[in-house]
């Protein structure tokens, strides 16, 4: 896809004062405007809360926006979200980059406003230019047998397959000698009771 045919939407998230207090996010939205492809730049003060994803929505079907740049918090928490926002708004949930400005520049250049914008420009710029390479996938569902394979057939290995027997999974104890115990088969006497250990 060619950068005319891109729609980019951005959006800078203040997350209250986690971000703004650090980072000049109207700044931000300012210049996120001027990236190749970005034709939307929106700031909002929660955009994970429900008014902003609903403002998202709004600009994907309004701006016809085919790529979306979060600009807010880690993905680690938020990715879910926004895949479910960009989704309900009929675009492919991987047509979605995130940009962390929180945990990776707001949080971490305390005290200098200047630095802390610069360093939130640059990722966003990054995520806006990974966002040209993204494109539409489908989740694949692969069936998952419930059998289990064991491969050993030492005490480890014996417990184990009991345990995952007593779970209700079928169970498959694969062992390369001709007789299992492993190592526990080769001793004549086990410790504290001295017992025979077979």
């Amino acid at each position: 896809m060619t950068v005319e045919n891109l729609r980019i939407g951005v959006f800078v998230c203040d997350c209250g004062s986690n971000i703004a207090g650090a980072v000049d996010t109207e700044e931000l939205r300012e210049y996120a405007e001027t990236l190749p492809g970005v034709v939307a730049s929106i700031r909002n003060k929660y955009t994970c809360a429900d008014p902003g994803q609903q403002e998202i929505q709004t600009a994907i079907r309004e701006n016809n926006l085919n790529r979306v740049v979060v600009a807010s918090c880690s993905p680690t928490s938020y990715e879910v979200i926004f895949r479910g926002c960009v989704e309900g708004a009929g675009l492919n949930p991987y047509l979605l980059e995130m940009a962390n400005i929180r945990e990776h520049c707001s949080w971490v250049t305390p005290g200098d406003r200047e630095a802390a914008t610069r360093k939130a420009k640059g990722i966003v710029k990054v995520a806006v230019a990974r966002s040209h390479w993204l494109y539409p996938q489908d989740e694949e569902q692969v069936p998952v047998t419930d059998a289990a394979l064991v491969i050993g057939g030492g005490v480890s290995g014996i417990q184990a397959a009991l345990d995952l027997a007593d779970a209700g999974h079928p169970v498959f104890l694969v062992e390369k000698q001709p007789s299992i115990g492993g190592i526990m088969a080769q001793l004549d006497k086990v410790y504290p009771d001295i017992e025979c250990s077979i």
